[in-house]
């Protein structure tokens, strides 16, 4: 396996078959995690420390459970009671925290970039944990595996990505990770919505739900990023769920055996009917946690083996 990486901050670094070797040795943690006996050997004797400068239940959680199964001996910084709140600056943080010696920094920071400032500072590997409206690599490899092993492959398939583009770091990152493997690319949302350039991102733009829908095999949904809109983006949500939310009747124009999607926290009754997110026939969006563990584990093991320049010891 090939992963020429100190580093996991995005998916634009990655080759195709980068992405793959990730994907295939999640695929084997996916088999670990559901024996009853789970515990490896990949971070043993190594340390992780969560920096989450966002609040996060999915991807912290995920993150910590992997660590744990894998070995390592992790710790969680509550940063809303850190240094960070009494002025110190995000670089003296950084030494800080590299004096102690870690091996894995995971981070998740409001400001786009500064998750690969905190990389050039310290000695040891970190792992994006979602910056500002940049990148969520991990977000975009675990909805990958989750369409691989719904669909069989990761090529050529028509997935259409709705919702709040212009805020979502989730989109950008499975924009580029789809690209890579050879995808057809639509999004779906109101112009308020869509951010600037988007003729330059190779993808169809449509503004009409039923119409985007038509054809695809994965209908991918977004999260509303009020957090990050400083503007009126949408007349209303009641407005929003009647011309973008996802219902029965908008997905009856996808395939037959389109598989939904969402990152989480769901907006039921805004982006997406609840009846339809529980529906096990047609949402996935449970095995997307599932996934989240699983590629989480894939990601750090692979860094682990290059912090050790030796193949280390994983599922037996």
């Amino acid at each position: 396996m090939r992963f020429d990486h100190r580093h996991l901050l995005g998916i634009e670094p990655l080759r195709p078959d980068e992405i793959t070797t990730l994907l295939d040795l999640a695929d084997r943690y996916v088999d670990f995690n559901r024996r009853p006996d789970r515990h490896a050997r990949a971070l043993s004797g190594l340390t992780q420390i969560n920096m989450f400068f966002e609040n996060s239940t999915r991807t912290q959680a995920s993150f910590e459970i992997a660590g744990k199964r894998l070995g390592a001996d992790v710790m969680n910084m509550a940063m809303q009671a850190s240094s960070i709140k009494k002025g110190e600056t995000l670089i003296d943080t950084a030494m800080t925290l590299n004096a102690m010696h870690p091996d894995l920094l995971v981070v998740r920071h409001p400001h786009s970039g500064a998750v690969n400032l905190l990389a050039q500072k310290v000695n040891c590997a970190v792992l994006n944990a979602g910056d500002g409206r940049h990148e969520h690599p991990t977000q975009a490899l675990l909805d990958a595996l989750t369409i691989r092993r719904a669909k069989g492959r990761l090529h050529r398939l028509t997935i259409a990505i709705c919702g709040d583009i212009a805020h979502s770091r989730v989109a950008r990152s499975n924009l580029l990770l789809l690209h890579k493997m050879e995808n057809r690319i639509r999004l779906i949302g109101p112009p308020t919505l869509m951010p600037s350039g988007i003729d330059a991102f190779g993808v169809e733009v449509f503004d009409d739900m039923r119409e985007g829908l038509k054809g695809a095999d994965v209908v991918m949904m977004l999260r509303l990023q009020r957090e990050r809109m400083d503007g009126g983006f949408i007349p209303s949500e009641r407005e929003y769920y009647h011309r973008y939310g996802l219902d029965s009747e908008k997905l009856g124009y996808a395939m037959d055996d389109a598989i939904v999607m969402h990152p989480g926290p769901m907006n039921r009754g805004v982006e997406i009917d609840g009846t339809l997110a529980d529906d096990i026939n047609r949402s996935v969006i449970q095995d997307q946690v599932e996934m989240g563990v699983a590629v989480r584990m894939a990601a750090m093991d692979l860094l682990a083996r290059n912090l050790r320049s030796r193949p280390s010891e994983i599922i037996t």
